[in-house]
């Protein structure tokens, strides 16, 4: 038996990667009206199913100041959505587990081979298994619980990111072994392989809604960033300098330090 739904459009200008999904969904958490949430980052927008007409929803949003704003209200019958929660979910976890496996093993292997390049990259792979692991936090936490979270992990990967920069620094103007360019370039390529098997898994869900997609993007992410870190490696090799490694992992490490503020950003 179905029953009537609404159908909310907002246009979120400033939506444009997981960490503003997740602050939407720690927003919209508690509202009982709310029957799903359909995230479309490519396009910016965010549908909302319902079960009653509501000013708090686009209340709640506006508050976030993401540039929320309401498109379109309409009656719907409840069968016209699905929820794949649960499939999602399980790729999700796949990704996030596949990222911290690899943020172990690149920080490793970079400490041991004196690359920055790959610490940083490892930093990167914390960084997207934080986000998925908050936008994965167990159903019936608390908001200020997820948020605490938020706060603890966005300080920690920033610290993590400074230091980072920092002897990337200290590196650029002292006397420093050239980095084993063999180990950048093998680990680098085995990240590429699993983040490219992140992107095929998540491709197969055949997925519409930009809650996956998001994650299609920030996997492509990474695979650009594992190509640079190889094509770093390459340039050592080639130049027996260790200034190709430091350039990436500057690059990285600021990039780094930009998805930690939108992880803090969660924590408000």
């Amino acid at each position: 038996m179905s029953f009537t739904m609404f159908k909310s459009t907002f246009k979120i200008s400033k939506m444009d990667c997981p960490s503003e999904e997740t602050l939407i969904r720690m927003k919209l958490e508690g509202l009982s009206m709310i029957k799903s949430l359909v995230f479309d980052i490519e396009n910016r927008k965010l549908t909302v199913f319902h079960s009653e007409e509501s000013s708090e929803i686009e209340n709640h949003l506006k508050e976030l100041n993401l540039g929320s704003q309401l498109q379109e209200t309409i009656v719907v019958q409840a069968d016209e959505f699905k929820d794949n929660s649960s499939v999602q979910s399980k790729l999700l976890w796949t990704v996030l587990i596949i990222n911290f496996a690899f943020f172990i093993i690149e920080i490793t292997t970079g400490f041991i081979s004196k690359s920055m390049g790959l610490v940083a990259d490892s930093l990167d792979m914390l960084a997207d298994a934080l986000v998925y692991g908050l936008s994965l936090w167990a159903v019936g936490s608390t908001v200020f619980r997820k948020k605490k979270v938020a706060k603890l992990s966005g300080y920690f990967q920033l610290a993590l990111a400074l230091i980072g920069l920092i002897e990337v620094i200290r590196r650029f103007i002292s006397f420093e072994a050239v980095p084993d360019f063999k180990t950048m370039i093998i680990v680098s390529i085995l990240a590429l392989i699993a983040n490219s098997v992140c992107l095929y898994l998540l491709q197969k869900s055949k997925s519409e809604e930009a809650h996956m997609k998001a994650t299609m993007i920030f996997t492509s992410n990474d695979i650009i960033i594992n190509t640079g870190v190889i094509a770093a490696g390459v340039l050592v090799l080639l130049t027996q300098s260790k200034y190709p490694d430091l350039i990436i992992g500057a690059i990285v490490f600021l990039i780094v330090v930009r998805g930690a503020f939108r992880i803090l950003k969660l924590g408000k």
